[in-house]
């Protein structure tokens, strides 16, 4: 009997509990809360959509395209779910409050991390080199094999795979080898004082204006660079495009070589003199 009485007692607190309830403005919290999800989830698509066409547009790295989709929307999704349980009554301050504490503890804990990241996130957007080019960096020169977001791969002249972070990267001197289509050669070749200098500067020119893949125009030059202690330092310029470059330059060191024994034009190198000690 005493339990009987119990449990009316408390179905009777409960109907009053809900009777007191205004079901009205709960039932229209739950519907704008609804209507908002569904219109804030279509939202956050179309413009991750739109923001996706411009990058493509603008030519980003479909790696870094991917990244700044992923980052904006789950950035706008927890946005949106706050916003949400703020209309449903709930305190989101706490929630805040949680999300930038472990924003922040992250942030420390990867620090070194998030400098790579950065600085992959600025490769990728200003384009200092791309995928293909010949570049030099951090005392190493190899071809660019793959931009990610924390480092950056070359296949060097040995075919080793280097691997560079960004953050180091993005902070120091590129170059850039392939940016332009052509590239300049500076040969500084030194001859001895008593070599004909008009003969010797006759033979380069014709070196590199007889070879086929060296370019004409700008024309060749020869002229004095430095009257040095053991040598006359002629600098042989002239151009070539970056795929003939190294062929012309491997050209030229052994044409210039074998037209100057042949001519008689002396390449000065050290002796070493031996002293012959008296008896």
């Amino acid at each position: 009997m005493e339990k009987t009485y119990q449990t009316a007692e408390l179905l009777q607190s409960s109907l009053d509990y809900i009777a007191s309830l205004d079901l009205t403005s709960i039932i229209l919290s739950v519907l704008g809360a609804l209507l908002l999800w569904i219109v804030g989830f279509w939202l956050i698509k179309r413009l991750v959509k739109a923001v996706d066409f411009i990058m493509e547009k603008r030519e980003y790295e479909p790696s870094l395209r991917f990244f700044l989709k992923n980052l904006l929307s789950w950035s706008l999704k927890i946005l949106l779910i706050l916003a949400i349980l703020g209309t449903l009554g709930i305190e989101t301050t706490s929630f805040a409050a949680i999300i930038a504490a472990a924003g922040l503890a992250v942030g420390m804990a990867l620090q070194g991390s998030l400098s790579n990241f950065a600085g992959g996130v600025l490769i990728l957007i200003f384009k200092p080199f791309r995928v293909g080019d010949f570049i030099e960096a951090q005392g190493i020169s190899g071809t660019v094999k793959e931009i990610g977001i924390i480092n950056t791969k070359l296949s060097t002249f040995g075919n080793q795979m280097a691997i560079i972070p960004n953050g180091k990267l993005a902070n120091d001197n590129i170059v850039n080898f392939s940016a332009e289509n052509t590239r300049r050669e500076n040969l500084i070749v030194g001859i001895s004082y008593d070599s004909d200098i008009k003969k010797a500067k006759t033979i380069l020119l014709d070196i590199v204006n007889t070879f086929e893949k060296v370019e004409k125009d700008p024309q060749p030059e020869v002229m004095v660079a430095e009257l040095a202690d053991s040598s006359v330092n002629l600098s042989l310029r002239y151009w070539a495009t970056n795929a003939n470059f190294w062929a012309c330059r491997w050209h030229v060191l052994e044409e210039l070589k074998m037209r100057f024994d042949a001519e008689g034009i002396e390449i000065p190198y050290p002796h070493q003199v031996e002293i012959q000690k008296k008896g």
